[in-house]
């Protein structure tokens, strides 16, 4: 996501990017505060991860329609997803984030990403209590949303740290993201001169996932994204064109991916775009309620 700075329906967004190194693992720094659109918000999976330093009142979280909601009061750590996630809002919210490129977290986390895959931690049972607690106090009382950016890319670089095996993941999910997932693991393997077992351990510890789910994550994703609401849509051949074998297959992978049909969908991101014309948060994220 680039730079930039977005103000619409009471939500201030002010998104950069971050410097070398934290690039290659950072897509945005990212600082939110309002009233968000609606006060719960589905989050589906991408291929991607999220880090949320809370500084308003808390959050709650849903992993998956079987698991409790979970309160947040410091924010939150979450590595790639294979489930939707339902955010739950305050009437006010204000926080600063990251968003983070598959691979991204693993630098940062003192355990195996695969021990948070669908199960989102606060960031002090990744970083500590005092630790979170310094951090949170000084973004409170910085001079604005920029200088709040600076302080957590700070933190970043501090906490960056060697991780055994990155550059293999970074480079071959790099290869996946470049094809929206269309490439064969077993290609990926023979290129990177690894096992087939090696280079799906790899992947869990940094990611969280095997790389053929974090191919069919991409896939799906690129797919969606094709999609405009506000026009015709001919399932079949968006279906076919992403290489699915047909629109049920696709219709399939729609429901593991977002709890809804493609048609329901549709209509979920209508509403959207009909209560919330170009709304910073409108894309991925869907109404819960």
């Amino acid at each position: 996501m680039p730079a930039g700075v977005g103000d619409a329906v009471g939500v201030e967004y002010v998104s950069r990017v971050p410097r070398p190194p934290l690039d290659g693992l950072i897509d945005d720094l990212y600082y939110l505060e309002g009233a968000p659109p609606y006060a719960r918000l589905t989050l589906p999976p991408a291929p991607s991860a999220l880090l949320i330093v809370n500084l308003g009142a808390p959050f709650r979280i849903r992993a998956g329609t079987d698991i409790e909601t979970v309160e947040y009061a410091d924010g939150c750590v979450v590595t790639m997803r294979t489930r939707a996630l339902e955010f739950g809002y305050p009437l006010w919210t204000r926080s600063v984030g990251v968003h983070v490129k598959p691979w991204g977290l693993a630098p940062f986390l003192p355990m195996p990403a695969a021990e948070l895959c669908d199960r989102p931690v606060t960031i002090e049972q990744v970083w500590g209590r005092p630790a979170i607690a310094e951090l949170r106090d000084r973004l409170a009382t910085a001079d604005g949303p920029h200088e709040m950016l600076a302080l957590l890319e700070e933190e970043l670089m501090r906490r960056l740290c060697e991780t055994a095996g990155l550059g293999l993941v970074r480079h071959t999910s790099s290869v996946i993201a470049a094809t929206s997932g269309a490439v064969a693991i077993g290609d990926l393997r023979v290129s990177a001169g690894v096992s087939s077992t090696h280079l799906a351990q790899r992947f869990k510890e940094l990611i969280g996932v095997t790389p053929k789910r974090l191919a069919r994550t991409y896939r799906f994703t690129a797919t969606v994204f094709s999609i405009d609401p506000a026009g015709p849509i001919d399932w079949g051949d968006l279906a076919g064109r992403a290489g699915y074998f047909d629109q049920a297959h696709f219709g399939h992978e729609f429901r593991a991916f977002t709890g809804l049909t493609p048609t329901r969908y549709v209509e979920v991101r209508q509403r959207f775009l009909r209560e919330h014309p170009g709304h910073v948060l409108d894309g991925w994220p869907l109404p819960a309620d």
